[in-house]
């Protein structure tokens, strides 16, 4: 098996929170090899009008990642927690948390600076809105939850979660603003969705059903279409044929013998379009 097969038999046995880190480690590498054509076009614009021209940048700034330790630390981040995620919720609603975390960290990001023109403009990328879902999203979750971790001892997610939320609030300040308001966004998401979630409400169905119809759309785009002709046969002839007539089990084991007894004799092709249909259906009960 080559490096390919490896990777390929890897992602697919992989869980769902493995198979993003995957595709973000994938996209890391096509972000260093096209810098410039992932900052104009995979990136989240800051003007909310260019980014009416590239909607899509909405959710693709998500996987751009141009510094190693930036996207080292999401994936780190994304691994520990969100397995601990799926140990509490189904796969889809990682899906939910992740790419609606990245829709609410996109709307703040645009929002602030809607709000502040003057600010430093800097387009967006990472996906660390979309780990922060995850991350408070499981917090609120089991926020007495412990960690333990070697030559500390147990330390609550709930603490973990107050540092990452509090050194975003810091760079509200800093001209690394814009990033700062969309990893709260999704923070915020995550909170929100887990405290909808506990009483029996899931504002993600949407995004959830959404999904599962383009991506049937696609799958039934992909099939390949019959080139046999469709044979509608007259009604009126249907009609005509005689109904299969009802046999006791007494009856059908009769007519089974002597249908063997007329084979043995005079072999298969002596017997009658009805003695042969009669033996076909026999031999599927």
């Amino acid at each position: 098996m080559n490096l390919v097969e490896d990777i390929k038999h890897a992602y697919h046995k992989a869980s769902v929170n493995e198979k993003i880190i995957y595709i973000n480690i994938l996209f890391f590498v096509f972000s260093l090899l096209f810098q410039s054509f992932f900052q104009n076009w995979v990136a989240l614009p800051v003007s909310f009008s260019e980014f009416l021209k590239k909607p899509w940048t909405a959710i693709s700034y998500g996987f751009v990642h141009f510094r190693f330790f930036h996207i080292l630390s999401i994936l780190l981040v994304l691994y520990y927690f969100g397995n601990l995620f799926l140990d509490f919720f189904t796969p889809k609603k990682f899906l939910n948390y992740y790419f609606l975390g990245l829709l609410s960290g996109a709307a703040f990001f645009l929002g602030f600076y809607a709000i502040n023109p003057n600010h430093v403009i800097m387009p967006l990328g990472g996906a660390s809105a979309a780990v922060s879902a995850i991350l408070i999203g499981i917090t609120t979750k089991i926020p007495q939850y412990s960690f333990h971790i070697r030559f500390i001892g147990p330390v609550k997610i709930l603490f973990i979660a107050l540092v990452w939320v509090g050194l975003n609030l810091v760079q509200l300040g800093t001209p690394d603003a814009g990033a700062a308001i969309a990893h709260l966004g999704g923070a915020i998401l995550g909170f929100v969705y887990t405290k909808a979630l506990n009483n029996n409400i899931d504002i993600g169905k949407w995004f959830e059903v959404s999904m599962q119809t383009i991506f049937s759309f696609g799958r039934n785009l992909k099939k390949p279409k019959s080139h046999l002709k469709t044979v509608h046969k007259s009604t009126k002839k249907a009609s005509n044929k005689s109904v299969p007539k009802s046999y006791s089990p007494r009856e059908r084991q009769n007519k089974i013998d002597a249908i063997l007894d007329k084979i043995s004799k005079s072999g298969y092709d002596s017997l009658s379009s009805e003695e042969k249909e009669f033996l076909f259906n026999e031999g599927k009960k």
